[in-house]
């Protein structure tokens, strides 16, 4: 008993411990500890297309960041940023926004060489790796349109080519003569990364394309509202026109004068005017002076067409003008006629109106009187001595038959 009771006072009897577990257990658990995972973390990216000469922005960005390290490559994989830091020595990169969630980065002037992919990394447990790629384009470095003729002809078809060069991608030309577009046709040569674009427009030209303007329009995403123009110069033969400048109106009669003028417009402007009178002589009384013919007493051996004659480099016009000589009283006999047509609707205008008041008046007449007739129908019954007599004189008696005497017209 008292040896039990010596041990329970010394304490509890100590615990039996576990074996240590092997070194490299201990190690894996500590790297587990250490290393962060990429569970729920995104890398985004977005393509980017860019005119030769500005500026490209590249921009990786983490969704559910838990700051793992960002970093941007180049297309040769070399590191262009880690994190904030750029090891890279071409200074046209530019840090724009460094943070935990996004690594931002400018590049200036950009060039052909500096298209492809760049890659976004994200440090985690497994690594991501993104890519963007960024799309040079490049705009015509000229726009020439060749004419085959300066000068063309009305009538002739002409040649125009207009050529897009040195663009990156393919330019798309377009045709217009004034507002309306016209169909060409057109081929693409390729020099090493680069196409020029020629197209060929075929056009029938007439007088109203004289001065109009031909526009070579250029669609290509580089650039906007890219044109020339050439203006065309077109020549035709004389427009020939015949106009009367007395009698300003009304016919042409025997013994007035007659002035015609003719006017004439061409490219080049008509140098030749002459006038004559067709299948016969012209009169010798008639007198020409320049564009204006004048007779100044017509007769009737004056009938007949007049032409006026116009000419130029290009060609021969001509407009006509027929004579026909009246009497010197013609017009005046159907003025007179007029005049007599305009009398004779006077009068019987005012007979119309006289029997309409003539009826108006008898109608008014007859009416009154009709009344009066009935009014006194019945007189004779009054100054009868009796009954029997006022019946017989109401009756048409003959009493007083002379002294109640009606007239009815």
């Amino acid at each position: 008993m008292a040896g039990r009771a010596q041990r329970s006072a010394a304490g509890p009897a100590p615990a039996i411990l576990p074996p240590p577990p092997p070194p490299l257990l201990l190690l894996l658990l500590a790297a587990a500890a250490v290393i962060r995972t990429g569970d729920g973390q995104n890398l985004v990216t977005e393509d980017v297309t860019v005119v030769e000469g500005d500026v490209a922005t590249i921009s990786c960005r983490v969704k559910n960041s838990d700051d793992s390290v960002i970093q941007l490559l180049n297309p040769n994989r070399q590191t262009i940023y880690f994190r904030d830091f750029r090891p890279l020595k071409d200074s046209r990169f530019q840090l724009v926004n460094f943070s935990n969630s996004e690594l931002r980065v400018s590049l200036t002037n950009v060039s052909i060489s500096d298209e492809g992919r760049y890659f976004c990394q994200l440090y985690t447990d497994p690594p991501q790796e993104i890519y963007t790629t960024i799309t040079v384009l490049v705009p015509p470095r000229n726009l020439v349109i060749d004419i085959q003729k300066e000068i063309a002809v009305e009538g002739e078809e002409i040649e125009l080519n207009c050529t897009a060069m040195a663009s990156r991608p393919a330019t798309t030309i377009r045709w217009f003569k004034g507002n309306k577009e016209l169909t060409g046709k057109s081929e693409v040569e390729q020099w090493s990364d680069m196409y020029t674009v020629t197209s060929q427009l075929l056009l029938k030209v007439g007088r109203e394309d004289d001065g109009v303007p031909v526009i070579c329009l250029v669609d290509h995403p580089a650039v906007k509202d890219l044109q020339t123009q050439r203006y065309l110069e077109v020549m035709y033969k004389p427009q020939v026109r015949v106009s009367q400048n007395y009698p300003v109106q009304g016919l042409t009669r025997e013994g007035e004068p007659l002035e015609l003028s003719c006017a004439a417009f061409g490219k080049p402007q008509p140098t030749d005017m002459r006038w004559l009178r067709v299948d016969d002589e012209m009169p010798q009384h008639v007198v020409v002076s320049g564009s204006n013919l004048l007779i100044s007493n017509l007769n009737k051996t004056d009938n007949g067409t007049y032409r006026c004659e116009a000419s130029n480099a290009v060609g021969k016009s001509h407009a006509d003008y027929m004579l026909f000589v009246y009497d010197s009283r013609a017009g005046e006999e159907g003025a007179i006629r007029s005049v007599d047509h305009a009398v004779v609707g006077g009068v019987v205008a005012v007979v119309v109106f006289a029997m309409l008041c003539l009826l108006i008046i008898l109608g008014r007449y007859f009416a009154r009187h009709k009344g009066t007739y009935f009014t006194h129908e019945a007189k004779g019954a009054d100054d009868a001595a009796d009954a029997d007599t006022a019946i017989i004189n109401a009756e048409g008696g003959q009493n007083n038959s002379e002294e109640k005497k009606e007239y009815f017209i």
